[in-house]
């Protein structure tokens, strides 16, 4: 292999970048080529002092009188309807809180209760699984009368069949980036007597997304990947105005209509606050808000279409490294189809990612032998594409993935 191989000229498309100033507001180290923002997204350099603000003023001077003076109590709603300006929801539509997982058994729970008479969640295998963990709950929870149910990822349409009562699907695989059609199935859905909930998880901050124009009945996702909120940030919840009826089996007091009157039963509030749950984390919110709103202010359609085009050149580049060393191409090249990562699959995939952290390259790896290379384009350069491949190369050629410590999998991977 030779540097004829990476040969292409990008300086000129990183000169034209419209979003290559938004670089600079990221911490990033020299050098560093960072491509799991896709499980991570990087550190706004704004983060640290909004967090110093609400550590050393709001906390350290006001105390619990940031409630109100600081507007803590409505940060879950206020950042939700940034987060619905992202997404094609409604303000009134998505609140932040929680985690993930634990939002998927809310929106479950509030998809079952309007569909009481019927007794299945339904999901694709391979789905990422907190989600099917989750729908395993309910079926626990639910003494067995609902069932969690799974089918090929190809069969989920067939599979909606009159005794189901909600679908759970990510709209952008974990693994592949496969990127599902929201209209086309939650139509499908709504035509079998089902309602759908989408998780989003790999679609915020990443691919365009109208849940409005879709139709969709509610939708999750998590916080510290594209959206850039920091790990553990809190997670969102979208609701159609349409459900807000809804009941979510975890009725905790910030959820009540009037959680301050401290009643003794509960009465749930009349719009999307009902779906929240316990007190608002303030410090994730407030580090969340940060990445929210950074992310408001790049254009979307810009995003996507660098997001496709350092996906294309990658690929470009991947190629020789293919023929020579066994990389599989498992995400789509048709744009419609693939999200904002590019996966491979090879018998030494942990050992590889491994090995390219030494050559400042942070991928990252899933089971059982999937590389994902995440493309962030708010902080990605397309010198950074040629650059992963010229690496990873080294790697290969050197067989510097073949070290004794990279054949012990950690426990985090």
């Amino acid at each position: 292999m030779t540097d004829t191989m990476f040969a292409t000229d990008v300086s000129a498309l990183d000169a034209a970048d419209p979003l290559a100033p938004f670089r600079e507001r990221f911490q990033l180290r020299e050098g560093l080529i960072y491509l799991d923002g896709n499980s991570l997204g990087a550190l706004p350099k704004a983060t640290g002092e909004r967090l110093a603000e609400v550590i050393g003023g709001e906390w350290g001077e006001g105390l619990i009188t940031s409630w109100l003076e600081a507007l803590w109590s409505t940060a879950p709603r206020r950042i939700g309807d940034k987060i619905g300006r992202l997404l094609g929801a409604k303000p009134g539509e998505i609140v932040a809180t929680d985690s993930t997982s634990v939002n998927i058994f809310k929106a479950l729970t509030a998809a079952l209760s309007l569909r009481d008479e019927r007794t299945v969640i339904l999901s694709e295998a391979t789905n990422f699984p907190t989600d099917v963990y989750m729908m395993q709950g309910v079926e626990a929870f639910s003494g067995g009368r609902v069932k969690a149910v799974t089918v090929a990822p190809d069969a989920i349409v067939d599979a909606l069949t009159d005794d189901v009562a909600v679908l759970l699907l990510t709209q952008v695989h974990y693994k592949s980036g496969r990127v599902r059609d929201m209209a086309a199935i939650t139509r499908a859905a709504h035509e079998a007597g089902a309602l759908v909930v989408w998780d989003l998880s790999h679609s915020a901050g990443a691919i365009p997304v109208d849940l409005n124009g879709a139709n969709a009945d509610f939708a999750i996702g998590c916080g510290y990947k594209f959206l850039n909120g920091g790990p553990g940030a809190p997670a969102y919840l979208f609701a159609a105005a349409r459900h807000h009826a809804a009941t979510p089996v975890l009725s905790g007091w910030f959820g009540h209509a009037r959680p301050f009157a401290f009643e003794e039963d509960y009465d749930p509030a009349a719009g999307i606050e009902r779906f929240q749950c316990g007190t608002p984390p303030v410090l994730g919110l407030a580090a969340l808000e940060v990445g929210v709103d950074l992310m408001l202010e790049a254009d979307m359609a810009e995003v996507r279409r660098k997001s496709l085009a350092l996906g294309d050149l990658f690929i470009e580049q991947m190629q020789p490294l293919c023929d020579a060393y066994g990389f599989e191409l498992v995400s789509a090249q048709d744009h419609a189809t693939r999200g904002s990562q590019v996966a491979y699959a090879h018998p030494q995939g942990y050992q590889i990612v491994q090995a390219l952290k030494e050559y400042d390259v942070i991928a990252d790896f899933r089971a059982p032998d999937i590389l994902r290379f995440g493309l962030t384009p708010l902080y990605l350069r397309y010198r950074d594409m040629v650059e992963t491949a010229r690496r990873l190369e080294k790697v290969c050629a050197t067989r510097a993935w073949d070290k004794p410590q990279y054949h012990q999998r950690a426990a985090v991977t």
